[in-house]
């Protein structure tokens, strides 16, 4: 249970950083999916939280792996 809190308090503080980060960011893009579209988003915010997410969904999977 440690590590997983350990994994969101530090994807945390990543997004924080990313949100401070991307404050000056002009190049936006939309993202398609399923043939809707998003809203114009700085391309690192959509990078960021796609590592971030990763590193969420691999954190869980790791801990749920060796718990068995």
């Amino acid at each position: 249970m440690k590590k997983i809190i350990f994994n969101f308090t530090f994807n945390f503080i990543l997004f924080l950083t990313l949100v401070i980060g991307i404050q000056n960011s002009s190049k936006k893009e939309k993202i398609y999916l399923f043939n809707n579209e998003s809203v114009k988003l700085p391309i690192s915010f959509i990078i960021g939280i796609s590592f971030i997410s990763g590193s969420i969904i691999g954190g869980i999977y790791n801990f749920y792996l060796k718990k068995e």
